[in-house]
């Protein structure tokens, strides 16, 4: 195959070091860009060469990213982050790359929790219940205090004494009691739900820390995610975090519009989502279908050493180690 080029985003988090690790090990002839908002990051040994970039938010992103593009004739883009997803997508038409991303405006939407509740109740799609922190009616016993906007677990409040006079941004969801799944959902060229892949976790710091596959709640979680699809703009990779309660209920909370951060779990389960926008968006081929299996997956830490330097902002893609 001749050489072609790949750009991944935010490959300081573990969701763009799991996309880069993901290619990686499909021994295809390609060269990886990583671009990250530091200029020296855990992912840049995974790369072939790493830019710094501004946030996405900022008005020199889009030119920085246009640029780099076109110095290293990027093919494929790979966003990793939740703001980079809008972004690019809302500037696919002046970039010179494919961009696997959601449509702007859908990935708008997922991007603020209490617009994705106000859009999916519309839509007849369960969401938990949820509140503009100004107007919420004290009508549960529990509840979680979130800001609209923003990722992880920064900000959650659990029972907050005064709900109405938190800062505004803020939004009030019930609290609700149960196991938490995180479901990974990949939409085909074709517009199709081309398979899904769901795991109990443990989390720390709003990362997954342990995980384990089940099955038992693919066909309910099927008819949610293509009821979502169906209301269109939903492209390659989606995350559903939900909440299984005491009845069995499945209450989704919150909608990643982007590759999750358990894609490199995942993939050696039998869901390989990264590979499947590789061989759509780059090698113009049918996506491997779906096969996962049972397993359970945790975490570990490890080092990347940069012998014989001083300097963390000269290393770039120097000589190294992993121990």
């Amino acid at each position: 195959m001749e050489a072609k080029t790949v750009l991944v985003t935010g490959i300081g988090g573990n969701v763009g070091q799991g996309i880069l690790r993901n290619i990686i090990s499909l021994n295809l002839n390609l060269k990886l860009i990583g671009v990250d908002i530091a200029s020296f990051t855990p992912g840049n040994h995974l790369c072939n060469k790493t830019y710094q970039v501004p946030y996405s938010f900022h008005e020199s992103y889009i030119p920085t990213i246009s640029k780099i593009i076109e110095d290293e004739k990027v093919d494929v883009v790979l966003p990793s982050t939740d703001y980079e997803v809008f972004y690019l997508s809302k500037n696919k038409n002046i970039l010179k790359a494919q961009i696997v991303a959601s449509d702007s405006n859908t990935a708008k939407t997922y991007l603020d929790k209490f617009a994705t509740y106000t859009y999916l109740s519309k839509n007849n799609i369960p969401f938990a219940k949820s509140w503009l922190s100004g107007d919420y009616d004290f009508s549960e016993k529990d509840i979680i205090a979130k800001p609209r906007e923003g990722r992880g677990s920064r900000g959650i409040l659990i029972n907050p004494e005064n709900p109405n006079d938190l800062p505004e941004g803020y939004m009030i969801q019930p609290l609700s009691k149960g196991n938490e799944i995180t479901t990974a959902v990949y939409v085909s060229k074709k517009n199709e739900l081309h398979g899904l892949f769901t795991m109990e976790r443990k989390l720390t710091n709003g990362t997954t820390t342990e995980s384990r596959v089940i099955f038992e709640y693919d066909d309910r979680l099927r008819l949610i995610a293509q009821k979502m699809i169906d209301l269109g703009g939903l492209i390659g990779s989606f995350n559903i975090q939900s909440i299984v309660t005491d009845t069995n209920e499945i209450v989704p909370f919150e909608i990643n519009c982007r590759i999750s951060g358990t894609n490199s779990i995942r993939h050696n389960l039998g869901f390989q989502d990264v590979k499947y926008a590789i061989q759509e968006y780059l090698l113009e081929e049918e996506p491997d279908k779906p096969n996962p299996i049972e397993g359970i997956s945790t975490r570990i830490l490890m080092d990347v050493i940069y012998p014989n330097t001083s300097d963390f902002n000269k290393l770039k893609n120097s000589k190294h180690l992993i121990f």
